[in-house]
């Protein structure tokens, strides 16, 4: 039987799963595992024994062992020494005048792979950087380009709300968000008022966007003629959230109605 874990790298990044075999792991544990990128250590967010093995769908790498004070410590270590390889690779990068934003960079458990994150608003030819970083750190090197979202995500910060933003708090992912989503809203469609700091769409427009679009469907349309206890009305607009109408009367009056008072004349 695969007693199953799963595991983050970062804080709410994607959740990996590995197969823990008989390693007696806790969600809180820290892990060290083997990876695509080398040995890496992870945190513990699925305990073994909570997950199905057909509910991952992957071919699972095994947990090399539960991390000890070393690993810890080796890790904290790399995380000092990323912050200095950052400033050597932003002086590279200014010397040859690419025109590339650097953002962030990695070192894998052992040391002998250190991961670079940049945007850049085009493709980068970064060939001879990577010759120029491989020389001077001599480990292997990677450069990794990253989108807008992915970028607010690796620096941070808050957002309109005041909170700390989403993607870097608890979003594991990215959803789809939509201008739909806002006009279903009655949000104002100005660019500067629905966008984040990763200048896309807030993601938290996507929160209550199946909730909007069931309340929305109980609502009588734009124009509709409908009869309301002042009379026979015609619909100016609704209101989801309250499940009331603006009706205006023939009189020219508007009015708001609750839903439940309403009878619809005209299908």
């Amino acid at each position: 039987m695969v007693n199953i874990a799963g595991i983050r790298f970062k804080k709410a990044g994607k959740i990996y799963y590995f197969d823990a075999g008989e390693i007696p792991l806790q969600a809180g544990d820290y892990a060290v595992v083997k990876t695509s990128r080398g040995m890496e250590m992870g945190h513990v967010v699925i305990a073994p024994g909570q997950i199905e093995v057909n509910e991952t769908g992957e071919s699972l790498s095994p947990v090399v062992r539960k991390a000890e004070p070393e690993d810890i410590a080796k890790e904290e270590e790399l995380n000092a020494k990323a912050k200095e390889s950052l400033i050597e690779c932003g002086k590279m990068i200014a010397e040859l005048n690419l025109p590339m934003k650097l953002l962030s960079a990695e070192y894998n458990l052992d040391g002998s792979r250190i991961t670079f994150f940049f945007s850049a608003a085009e493709r980068v030819d970064f060939r001879e950087l990577v010759r120029e970083l491989s020389k001077h750190f001599k480990i292997r090197v990677e450069l990794r380009q990253v989108g807008s979202r992915d970028e607010s995500k690796l620096i941070g910060g808050f957002g309109r709300c005041g909170r700390p933003l989403c993607c870097m708090s608890y979003l594991s992912e990215f959803s789809p968000v939509s201008i739909r989503m806002a006009k279903d809203q009655g949000l104002s469609l100005n660019p500067m008022r629905i966008s984040g700091v990763c200048g896309r769409l807030l993601c938290c427009l996507g929160y209550e966007g199946e909730l909007y679009q069931a309340m929305k469907k109980k609502l009588p349309r734009e124009k509709q003629r409908v009869s309301v206890p002042m009379g026979i009305a015609k619909v100016v607009s609704g209101n989801p959230l309250k499940e009331t109408i603006l009706v205006e009367l023939e009189s020219g009056a508007r009015v708001e109605v609750p839903l439940s008072e309403v009878t619809i004349i005209d299908k």
